[in-house]
């Protein structure tokens, strides 16, 4: 059996990973500030990194889903299992800095100390509008034409 000689890897290569990953990376302390912003994350959510950093999660949840959000969030940082995390995509609506929703899809890394607690959470987004709206219209079109077949199936 061949074995595969280690490579180097660039010098920087995580910080480099990270920073111009393409999906935004969101850290948040377990709080609920943010920490770390990538330029995918100013890309998608139209906030620069100094208007993100040291500012709540609410700069990206819509109005109506923040009680549950923060519930949950919390109910994890004190010790209850994460039902997500485990490579678990989410999707859910977001806002971004013009207020607008924008749906997103995500999945989380958990931080925790040397004793095991939870210490922040990390989000790897992705901005999926074009394809949630494309879906939505197709799901449209389909309920409107099982809506006439009953009409056209007699003529």
């Amino acid at each position: 059996m061949n074995e595969i000689p280690p490579v180097e890897l660039p010098e920087a290569f995580a910080a480099r990973l990270v920073e111009d990953c393409p999906d935004a990376i969101v850290y948040a302390d377990a709080a609920g500030v943010i920490r770390f912003w990538n330029e995918a994350a100013t890309r998608i959510f139209g906030y620069a990194a100094g208007e993100a950093l040291g500012a709540g999660l609410d700069l990206i949840i819509p109005e109506r889903l923040r009680p549950r959000h923060w519930q949950g969030f919390d109910e994890v940082m004190h010790g209850r299992e994460s039902r997500y995390g485990h490579g678990d995509l989410l999707a859910v609506p977001a806002r971004n800095k013009d207020g607008s929703q924008i749906s997103v899809e995500f999945t989380i890394l958990p931080f925790r100390d040397a004793a095991g607690g939870l210490i922040g959470i990390a989000a790897f987004l992705r901005d999926v509008t074009k394809r949630f709206e494309e879906m939505r219209a197709l799901r449209r079109e389909l309920a409107a034409a099982k809506a006439e077949m009953p009409k056209t199936a007699g003529t």
